[in-house]
């Protein structure tokens, strides 16, 4: 029988904080644009969590299935290892789509805004599909394309318009901030992995690129969210403080560029979260101030 801390690992706690970025970025927009809603700000929250988890078991039970996660290098996954039947994986993937999509209609209930319930549809689709079905798209490259869009864009500025029912300048240059960091994420777990996906036919992005252009790829991403987060001084001067992500960002394209691998890219991984987490915090708190 599966116990509590397997189901725990199998949600990829480490994950989730990166998740809060968004509403906190996209509440931050909608206080600086004088209509914030602590609220629906918990409500935006919930579903970010909820859809985290839920595409964390997703790709657990879908690359399990396919056999990519028979040789890994990071965490333990629920299907591959054998500690969780695949279809009691399955099942938790849908029950936490269930509760994004009961707090997502709870959300635009309060917001008026039911028309968001298609774009809600919409993620968890795209959420199922990065590795779900019989031809998905985080085979073929398209994961980051993806995460920017979802985990960027829609998690930012639907997080902003639920609470303010308007997009400002500050709103999209803070949520395409957001979904860089979220794609660098993305981009340093698929160089980890490049080996085994290359053996598996998984063909992300960074097998696609190759590992030297995909490690120039990470850094450009973070630089271009600081650039973006730093641009936001045309509106809020205070965004000027965000200067002090370079030193992290710097410290971390130093590791990816200098080499790491295997475990150390683990914590590369774990530190990228972090980052993405103290970026949404500060552009919260500027866009606040």
């Amino acid at each position: 029988m599966p116990t509590l801390r397997d189901w725990a690992t199998g949600a990829r706690p480490r994950t989730l904080p990166a998740a809060l970025a968004p509403v906190l970025a996209g509440t931050g927009a909608a206080a600086f644009a004088g209509a914030a809603s602590p609220v629906r700000a918990l409500l935006a929250a919930g579903v970010a969590l909820a859809l985290q988890v839920a595409v964390n078991f997703a790709n657990d039970y879908s690359d399990g299935i396919r056999g990519t996660d028979d040789a890994r290098v990071g965490p333990v996954r629920l299907t591959a290892s054998g500690a969780v039947a695949p279809r009691a994986v399955k099942r938790a993937a849908f029950a936490a789509f269930a509760v994004a999509g009961v707090l997502g209609v709870l959300l635009c209930a309060l917001a008026g805004t039911w028309w968001l319930i298609a774009v809600g549809a919409a993620c968890v689709l795209a959420g199922w599909f990065y590795t779900g079905g019989r031809n998905p798209y985080g085979y073929r490259g398209l994961g980051e394309v993806a995460v920017f869009v979802f985990f960027g864009l829609v998690a930012t500025l639907g997080t902003t318009y639920t609470q303010a029912r308007t997009i400002t300048g500050p709103a999209v240059l803070a949520a395409c901030a957001i979904g860089a960091v979220a794609c660098a994420l993305l981009m340093v777990n698929n160089i980890r992995d490049i080996p085994t996906d290359e053996v598996a036919g998984k063909r992300t992005l960074a097998v696609r690129l190759g590992e030297r252009r995909a490690r120039l790829a990470y850094v450009v991403l973070l630089l271009a969210a600081v650039a973006c987060a730093l641009a936001i001084a045309f509106w809020a001067p205070w965004a000027l403080l965000l200067i002090g992500l370079v030193l992290p960002v710097l410290r971390l394209s130093a590791q990816v560029l200098g080499g790491a691998s295997g475990r150390e890219l683990i914590q590369v991984l774990a530190r990228t979260g972090l980052l993405e987490l103290a970026l949404g915090l500060g552009l919260g708190v500027v866009l606040l101030v």
